[in-house]
């Protein structure tokens, strides 16, 4: 890597350095950010959890308690309100109750 020499830089060069500089350390830091989320996740649902489960959740607003849950994938909830998730809909199509998935 080439060596920058800062003593001869102008006031404004050394300012559009440091701005570059500081764009690139936001990304850098959001993709690393981004890359242990991933990794996280990768890891509970390996073990069979959510990361929810494991750290709770910052949910917006008021919270609602789930009702049905998928019994191959405990991850896959539904709360009984807004439309059925796709897992639901395909039990229910193959002739299953939804008091099977009730929790």
């Amino acid at each position: 890597m080439a060596s920058i020499n800062y003593d001869k830089m102008s006031v404004k060069e050394l300012t559009d350095h440091i701005a570059r500089a500081q764009r690139a350390l936001n990304a850098a830091k959001d993709r690393e950010r981004s890359d242990l989320k991933n990794k996280i996740t990768t890891l509970a649902e390996n073990a069979g959890f959510s990361v929810g489960e494991l750290f709770g959740s910052r949910g917006r607003g008021k919270a609602t308690s789930v009702k049905y849950a998928n019994p191959d994938n405990r991850s896959e909830t539904w709360t009984g309100r807004g439309r059925k998730p796709n897992w639901l809909v395909a039990k229910l199509g193959k002739g299953a109750k939804i008091t099977d998935f009730a929790v």
